[in-house]
């Protein structure tokens, strides 16, 4: 098993649900949720943030208008929809269901271990 690769492929299923729990904080430009994602140890580059973002705009869950910047050019924030909303409590819904299943199993193991 390539443990590098398991642990890619889960990052990138968090992403979108961690992507929308930022943006229900407050709308954000693409590199402060890139900084935000950073700071929670989650490393995402442009690359991989852009398409996404793109991606869930397409789908109607984000929107995004231009502020203007003190420090150049006008920046995109991009901000849920009350779609993006939705989907954002059904993530939290099925995140719930499984950490809680990982824990019970994990929880399992630690009990048979302890044995």
């Amino acid at each position: 098993m390539n443990v590098d690769n398991v642990k890619s492929q889960m990052r990138k299923g968090m992403l979108e649900y961690c992507i929308l729990l930022l943006l229900h904080r407050e709308p954000s430009y693409a590199s402060d949720i890139i900084q935000k994602l950073k700071d929670a140890k989650l490393i995402v580059v442009e690359g991989t943030l852009y398409p996404l973002l793109t991606r869930l705009k397409n789908d109607g869950l984000l929107s995004y208008e231009w502020v203007e910047s003190t420090q150049g050019p006008p920046r995109k924030y991009y901000k849920l929809t009350s779609s993006g909303e939705g989907v954002l409590s059904e993530l939290e819904t099925a995140w719930d269901e499984l950490s809680q299943t990982v824990n019970h199993l994990r929880n399992e193991l630690l009990i048979i271990e302890s044995k």
